[in-house]
């Protein structure tokens, strides 16, 4: 039965979907078929990104030893590990869902929770190209002042998460993480 409850659990929002897409093909065919190609395009594109991400984790797990993460990005790394963690989300490449198995793996590493709240935020907000492509077309001034703002809301928000979150949770993260 337990099985049973662990396979709802992982497929349970896949199988929903499905249902959907399903119900929807039988009610506008049309509609239906739609839904089904940007389905598959959106799994494509999926597909496409996350075995280089997840070949990149497994080099980042080998090759930076634990200690080491810890010593620039961890609790004791005061502003570097926050420089640090928004740099890596800034000039990382890819949609917002392939931050979170590197988040992951910076939690794995022991990196501090504020400083993981800050790549991820770092990662939405402030990717370098985007940065360019946004200077070219509103200008540097707007860029700037733009650019302030994410980091000033960035950094108010990773610090208001590290607050807000309990211990238990913070453990609990850290926890999986390491099972990952």
């Amino acid at each position: 039965m337990k099985n049973h409850k662990t396979l709802l659990k992982r497929y349970g929002l896949f199988a929903a979907l499905l249902a959907a897409n399903l119900f929807l093909l039988a009610v506008d065919p049309q509609l239906g078929r739609n839904s089904f190609r940007l389905t598959t395009a959106n799994l494509a594109e999926m597909l496409s990104i996350l075995p280089p991400i997840f070949l990149l984790l497994g080099l980042i797990d080998i090759w930076i030893p634990r200690e080491t993460m810890m010593k620039y990005m961890g609790e004791d790394a005061g502003l570097r590990g926050g420089f640090l963690a928004f740099t890596m989300g800034s000039a990382a490449a890819g949609p917002l869902y392939a931050a979170f198995p590197v988040a992951g793996m910076l939690l794995k590493k022991g990196v501090k929770l504020t400083n993981v709240f800050v790549f991820i935020g770092a990662w939405s907000t402030t990717k370098i190209p985007m940065l360019l492509f946004e200077a070219s077309s509103l200008g540097w001034k707007f860029t700037g002042i733009r650019l302030l703002c994410s980091i000033i809301g960035i950094v108010s928000i990773a610090m208001l998460l590290e607050k807000t979150t309990c211990a238990e949770e913070s453990e609990q993260l850290y926890k999986r993480a390491r099972n990952f």
